[in-house]
């Protein structure tokens, strides 16, 4: 058997590629909530028709002219369709008149 010649040591590589994407800037704060509507996305895979109603509840207190378009009408957006379902949601939000979106559980 043949002595090592690393020590012990060994070449490492990052597993990461460099970003692809420059970071942007976030989209300005809505001032407030009322008279908003508010599109609801969700993939399906944690509790987020339990959540949504608990979440609707809280911000129709707090704000009563707020208006809510279900994830029910985006479908999830984990899946074999989520790259279609992604790729509408611009268009179909400015069709809906969409001024904020809830997503979750886990986007």
């Amino acid at each position: 058997m043949s002595a090592a010649s690393n020590d012990g040591y060994y070449e490492a590589y990052w597993p990461r590629t460099p970003r692809q994407t420059k970071i942007k800037p976030l989209a300005p704060r809505l001032n407030t909530l009322e008279g908003k509507v508010v599109a609801q996305l969700w993939d399906n895979v944690f509790r987020g028709d339990e959540i949504f109603l608990i979440l609707e509840e809280a911000l129709k207190a707090r704000f009563p002219g707020i208006r809510f378009i279900n994830w029910r009408d985006f479908g999830s957006i984990h899946g074999g369709t989520e790259r279609e379902i992604l790729a509408g949601l611009p268009a179909k939000f400015k069709e809906m008149g969409v001024d904020a979106v809830i997503c979750g559980m886990a986007c």
